[in-house]
């Protein structure tokens, strides 16, 4: 099964023409292209038409008010490989997939796995589900750590992990 990943989210009508509303719900507008085909829970649509400065577009067959208006609502999706094809990272980036499920470790000792990401305001912020040892020494289950350069040292997703400095005082302090 390919796992889909929510990128945006149509919106109401804007004008006669078909044009939509659309909240995006990815840090990567550049990955939508006129012509290219985008799979929904509507089924799959066609972008003929997007205007970043409106946050509207159109797609194929929905040219006009009342066809579009069928389209409110409906969530646009996105594979790993689509994402990864259609959006460039700078170094030192990574996409919230990536980081999924990759180990926290501060000075050799594994913290926990990252099992959620959560952004507050203009921070993503890791939800660490705690190592079984940590919980047995009466750690909380769970911890939050602010993905900034003040806690995180460097992320590895070749091994699936992340180095951290100063983690487990937020775990002790959680």
């Amino acid at each position: 099964m390919i796992e889909k990943f929510l990128i945006a989210q149509i919106g109401r009508t804007v004008g006669l023409w078909g044009d939509l509303k659309i909240t995006l719900h990815t840090d990567f507008p550049e990955q939508f292209q006129e012509g290219e085909r985008y799979e929904t829970d509507r089924g799959e649509l066609t972008l003929i038409s997007i205007n970043y400065s409106n946050s509207t577009m159109r797609f194929a067959g929905y040219e006009d008010i009342e066809s579009a208006k069928k389209l409110t609502n409906a969530k646009i999706y996105s594979t790993k490989s689509q994402t990864k094809a259609n959006c460039k990272l700078e170094e030192g980036q990574h996409f919230w997939f990536e980081i999924l499920g990759c180990r926290v470790i501060e000075s050799g000792e594994l913290l926990g796995v990252v099992k959620e990401i959560s952004r507050i305001v203009d921070i993503d912020y890791l939800e660490i589900e705690t190592d079984a040892k940590l919980i047995e020494a009466r750690m909380p289950k769970s911890f939050l750590i602010p993905y900034i350069p003040r806690y995180i040292i460097c992320a590895d997703m070749e091994q699936k992990s992340i180095e951290t400095h100063d983690a487990k005082e937020i775990l002790e302090a959680s």
